[in-house]
């Protein structure tokens, strides 16, 4: 570690070198460990917790179950104490003892590190040699692009950027609805309604049209549904003239929906679908759980018995022979298994498929399959209430579309502002996104939310344009002070002056916990954490405009203190964004 700080014994499952805060930790949890013995260090490092309220680490004595008072633990521990570059100050309250750091070794050595590591502050290596697979999105094709899948897509981002944070190796997929009865109605219906020329244009909303007037026309008509089965039949026995059409609509709609996804920042490795599933994957599933006697024969068709599990019953086979989706997805794990030998697959999967989760999950764990454990499902709620302004919502370039707009009314608000801005419909664009997004993101993924437009593009409170505004304007800094840049090296930099103001060292605080939300995000799965830290670092920031000033600041050196630390809290801010898919814009 390029750092100034006395050296420290190594603690497993710790690196100084790409979380400085780890550092201090261990200097907290070997005095705790050198006064309470026989409490190990790495034993007192896991009760360094961050602080509350005004404490930067807080240690609660009774967790580490040692004999004796509390009072008396505490007391021996600060008897030993001394101040050093690490720890300034310690405190005994009740259970717990509230450690101070050392400012100018805070702020000195978080901005170093984020200067030194250069774009990977954040980043570990946890998950290096690991692979893996993430499976999102996954819309139906011609069918409404809904909610459910902009959710999944959103999350199942985030996740695969987290996951690359960390080091493992990342392949997302997009788990296509391109297969099933839907295609035998699409085929008959587009005889009738199909047009060349609309398909080429829009494939998804044209595909989606005709789905809808031959659903009308099946109402009344008990003829359209035979014929559609007949259709789906002829797919699935690999007749060529049914499946010439089927091909052609589902890469001009994976056209389509790559563009929307690269609007969205959002990239697959991967489309797979549905139909991508070989039959042999899914006649050895059945085979191999009839030979384990997992099958019950239920009026012709094939289910599992998973009561004793308190799953209920799962059907592996229609009566007519088709395969049903449970038993593609079982043959799909085991293709995805032989060909990527993962060492985790996540599905990123709505709450109101729980059951079905839970049964798939449960089928390959009978199975004997040794990484059934390896599979997570990710959940998340409902968002209620999602239309345009005008009423119903089908699509999710509209979405987008309306976002723009409104965001482009709000900008032209401030001309001296718009003409700046290079190309107002693509940052207008990204705002709309970026409210979008973190309105989708703000609470735990679990729940339910309401679609609100007006909240969702506000420049005022915790809004996706708040956060794309505090990027911005740091952004702009440097813009009004060139005389300043670039900075000198860091060992030039004196940041003495930083030290006395608690605003700067909030800051420099707040920009130390980042390789830990980092870290805590992978645990919990949960993009939350990462708005929230990401608006307490704004917040932060914004009230250190008043004291902390670059403008205007005649002594260059102080100038040069605090214009470093605000390109630092530029660059992890933006980091953040990136974390949670967002392209972080640098005017507006």
């Amino acid at each position: 570690m390029a750092s100034s700080l006395p050296s420290l014994p190594p603690v497993a499952g710790t690196d100084p070198s790409s979380s400085v805060f780890d550092a201090f930790r261990i200097s907290i949890a070997k005095r705790v460990s050198e006064a309470l013995h026989p409490l190990t260090i790495e034993q007192a490092y896991a009760g360094v917790d961050f602080g509350k309220k005004g404490e930067d680490f807080t240690v609660a004595l009774p967790r580490f179950r040692l004999p004796g008072k509390v009072d008396e633990l505490a007391k021996r521990v600060i008897d030993q104490f001394q101040a050093d570059d690490f720890i300034a100050s310690i405190k005994h309250d009740k259970a717990f003892l509230h450690f101070q750091l050392n400012a100018t070794s805070l702020i000195r050595e978080t901005l170093n590190q984020i200067h030194r590591l250069d774009g990977q502050y954040g980043c570990n290596a946890s998950g290096s040699g690991k692979k893996v697979v993430i499976e999102y999105s996954s819309p139906n094709i011609a069918k409404s692009f809904h909610v459910g899948h902009l959710r999944s897509t959103i999350i199942g981002a985030f996740l695969a950027n987290v996951y690359k944070a960390c080091s493992w190796e990342v392949i997302s997929a997009n788990y296509l609805g391109d297969w099933g009865t839907q295609f035998g109605l699409i085929a008959v219906g587009y005889e009738k309604y199909g047009s060349q020329e609309e398909l080429k244009s829009d494939a998804i909303k044209h595909l989606f049209d005709i789905y809808v007037k031959i659903n009308k026309d099946a109402e009344t008509d008990p003829e359209v549904k035979v014929e559609a089965a007949k259709f789906f039949r002829r797919m699935e026995d690999g007749d060529e003239s049914a499946l010439k059409n089927w091909r052609e609509w589902r890469e001009l709609s994976v056209k389509k929906y790559e563009a929307e996804f690269d609007r969205l920042n959002v990239h697959f490795d991967v489309y797979t679908g549905e139909s991508k599933v070989g039959q042999k994957s899914i006649d050895d599933a059945i085979k191999r759980l009839d030979e384990m006697g997992l099958i019950e024969d239920h009026e012709g068709a094939k289910l599992i018995n998973l009561e004793k599990h308190k799953l209920g019953k799962a059907v592996v086979r229609k009566k007519d022979g088709t395969s049903i989706y449970l038993t593609r997805d079982i043959g799909g794990a085991v293709e995805r298994y032989e060909k990527y030998k993962f060492d985790k697959m996540i599905y990123v999967i709505s709450s109101q498929q729980d059951l079905h989760v839970s049964q798939f999950f449960k089928v390959l764990e009978l199975m004997e399959f040794p990484w059934a454990k390896d599979l997570v499902h990710i959940n998340y709620g409902l968002v209620q209430g999602m239309s345009t302004r005008k009423g119903t919502v089908v699509f999710l370039n509209q979405i987008i579309k309306e976002a723009t707009t409104v965001m482009h009314e709000q900008m032209q608000k401030n001309e001296e502002k718009y003409n700046a801005v290079e190309d107002p419909e693509k940052t207008s664009e990204e705002l709309g996104i970026t409210g979008i997004k973190i309105q989708d993101m703000t609470a735990k993924r679990i729940n339910n939310y309401t679609f609100n437009w007006d909240r969702m593009l506000s420049f005022e409170g915790d809004t996706g344009p708040y956060l794309q505004y505090a990027h911005v304007r740091l952004a702009s800094i440097g813009r009004k002070n060139p005389h300043l840049l670039p900075l000198p090296p860091p060992s030039e930099i004196n940041i003495e002056t930083l030290t006395t103001s608690t605003h700067a060292r909030e800051i420099a605080f707040l920009l130390g916990t980042y390789p830990d939300v980092v870290k805590t995000a992978l645990k919990t799965h949960e993009p939350s954490g990462v708005v929230t830290f990401a608006f307490r670092l704004s917040h932060a920031i914004s009230s250190a405009w008043e004291t902390v000033i670059v403008k205007g600041e005649e002594d260059i050196e102080k100038a040069k203190a605090r214009m470093w630390l605000y390109e630092s809290a530029r660059d992890v801010l933006a980091a953040s964004m990136r974390l949670l898919s967002i392209r972080p814009l640098e005017r507006m």
